[in-house]
């Protein structure tokens, strides 16, 4: 009789990670291809479809990079949040909060010049945000409290607002009663350079920054331990409580200020679909990429590809939306899945070794 057994692995190298994952990804595009066959369709059609369909034309990269921003951005916050071990499910509603913000200084500072009203645009998101996401960290640096609901329950509150918002005080009046918020004027929209918002250019800058912040800073040092054990954090004499209310406040910030760029930079005003589900994707890739800020540029990019694809061999081959959604969460099943191979080994344990543990 033999027993299986899971022991957390601590010796897979890089270069082994490497291989599991993309092991993980050719097993997904293995599976993938009977469902596509099951559909009636070659394979290999609709792969190379997808490749089209996200990178194919310069309109398409066009569009894949615009779905990647606010990826990149919130996946940013979110890694920040999880270095410290706060499980912070309340990006959606940071997002909400900080495109909130930002709509508010739109709409009450129709006059002011675009270099001026954009960076208040800016701040506004990155403080609406941050302290939507500084609240539930309060409560756990006082309270103990459980910031995984509290995050979450916080999304619900924010969509709410927003509803009201675009119900209430902020609806249109010039919409003849249909519930949409007025949009934005000329200079509380983004620019673009090469024909995207400067949205991209924000992340790539972040990105930087954060790689700095977390690696080469005072404070990203104290992050990590916190992270690591608040017990031997306290024994170094770092202020625990603090660390965690301020990093939180960032990582909302951060996802805020997505808000603030999806408002300004593509939708032009605000609604309640404003998300795109952003905030709970971006738990993924920031946990795929490993909480490492230039991996996670790379992963959201390669899943707004994914997502870009879905929406192109939805047209190419007439495959309804559902089938599409199937096709995307099996590649992504895979690649999730190959984590655990990473963090965790199987073994088989004879029955006399059994009865000796």
């Amino acid at each position: 009789m033999t027993m299986l057994r899971m022991a957390s692995r601590t010796d897979c190298s890089d270069k082994e990670a490497a291989i599991i994952r993309i092991s993980a990804i050719l097993l997904a595009f293995l599976f993938a291809a009977f469902f596509i066959a099951l559909l009636g369709h070659n394979p290999l059609s609709v792969y190379s479809s997808m490749i089209e369909g996200a990178f194919g034309t310069v309109y398409r990269i066009k569009e894949t990079i615009i779905k990647a921003i606010p990826l990149i951005i919130t996946s940013l916050g979110i890694s920040l949040a999880f270095k410290l071990k706060f499980w912070n499910i309340g990006a959606e509603g940071q997002i909400m909060m900080g495109a909130i913000g930002a709509t508010f200084c739109a709409l009450t500072l129709k006059d002011v010049p675009p270099y001026i009203l954009l960076p208040l645009m800016g701040a506004g998101s990155i403080i609406c945000g941050g302290i939507w996401g500084a609240i539930p960290a309060f409560f756990r640096a006082k309270f103990k409290t459980n910031e995984t609901i509290f995050t979450l329950m916080m999304n619900y509150i924010s969509l709410k607002f927003l509803t009201y918002l675009q119900y209430g005080p902020w609806k249109d009046p010039e919409a003849l009663g249909f519930p949409k918020i007025q949009g934005f004027a000329q200079n509380a929209i983004l620019p673009t350079l090469f024909g995207i918002h400067i949205g991209w250019i924000i992340s790539l800058i972040l990105i930087v920054i954060m790689y700095s912040f977390i690696n080469h800073t005072k404070i990203g040092y104290e992050i990590n331990v916190v992270g690591e054990s608040e017990n031997t954090a306290r024994y170094a004499g770092i202020n625990v409580k603090a660390i965690i209310i301020y990093t939180i406040f960032l990582s909302g910030g951060l996802c805020g200020l997505a808000g603030m760029i999806e408002v300004s930079g593509v939708d032009k005003t605000l609604s309640v679909e404003i998300t795109h589900g952003v905030g709970y994707t971006a738990i993924i890739t920031s946990w795929l990429s490993s909480l490492r800020a230039p991996v996670i540029a790379i992963v959201c990019i390669l899943f707004a590809a994914l997502v870009q694809s879905g929406t192109f061999i939805q047209m190419a081959f007439q495959i309804p939306q559902s089938a599409a959604q199937i096709l995307q969460g099996m590649i992504l099943f895979f690649v999730l899945g190959s984590e655990f191979f990473i963090r965790y080994k199987l073994s088989y344990i004879r029955k006399k070794k059994v009865e000796e543990l």
